[in-house]
């Protein structure tokens, strides 16, 4: 069923705009068939999107908010099977943080924290989270690209990828969020999939053994760790199911 208006934590007004991809020719930019022209458009993440290879997926696009950018417009999801309930992919990880602080403030995540009070970008200890909630609980978000877990249809084009070994960042912030709880706080890695992700599985990567050690040290000292799937359409995104996934990593 395709979600209402009113469930809608963010809407796209206007709607975003469908087109189909041409080709990535390099981090920052996606060529998109739109009208019948050719169009580069803003590619709001640099890194890699699981394994696809882009050229010919349909993508919607957003109108850049400064007329005088170079891009008018961003791709902000992807789509892999157009037969799916719910097919697309968002790419836009800069926008993660802005749909997350909408469902902490609408209600839709209480489940995870019901929310009196949210405030951007707090100290703990020498990390700058992105956000706490009612003055005692820290919210970090995290955006997975680089594996997409969802069964992809046979006729997808994928190349090879390296194994994903850039760990040592994510590592080094769950120990410090650890280490920096006082007895009266919480701590949340919410671990943000803008697609509907039937259930999340640690990535392989050349240090998996070094994450698995450094996690499972930070939530023994209380950290938790959720999923929580954002569902993107044309008009706008809603909340799916949140999961806590603190015990696969104790």
């Amino acid at each position: 069923m395709t979600p209402q208006p009113n469930n809608f934590i963010q809407t796209f007004d206007p709607p975003l705009l469908e087109g189909t991809i041409v080709r990535r020719p390099n981090r920052f930019i996606i060529d998109v068939e739109l009208d019948g022209k050719l169009i580069p458009c803003h590619c709001p993440t640099t890194g890699r999107i699981g394994n696809l290879v882009l050229d010919g997926l349909a993508c919607l696009l957003s109108p850049a908010e400064n007329p005088a950018r170079k891009t008018r417009y961003t791709v902000e999801a992807i789509a892999v099977d157009r037969q799916a309930q719910y097919p697309w992919i968002g790419i836009n990880q800069n926008a993660a943080n802005k749909y997350i602080e909408a469902a902490l403030t609408s209600g839709s995540l209480d489940g995870i924290v019901p929310v009196e009070s949210v405030l951007r970008e707090q100290k703990l200890g020498i990390s700058r989270l992105d956000f706490l909630v009612n003055n005692d609980t820290f919210v970090e978000v995290k955006t997975p690209l680089q594996n997409l877990q969802i069964a992809l249809p046979p006729n997808t084009l994928t190349r090879k990828q390296p194994a994903f070994n850039s760990t040592e960042r994510m590592v080094k912030h769950v120990a410090e969020l650890g280490g920096s709880l006082d007895n009266n706080q919480r701590a949340i890695m919410l671990l943000c999939f803008m697609y509907d992700n039937p259930g999340f599985s640690v990535e392989a990567s050349t240090r998996k053994s070094q994450v698995a050690a450094g996690v499972s040290a930070a939530v023994a000292q209380g950290i938790e760790i959720w999923q929580v799937n954002l569902l993107l359409t044309p008009n706008g995104v809603t909340v799916g199911a949140t999961t806590d996934l603190t015990a696969q990593f104790a």
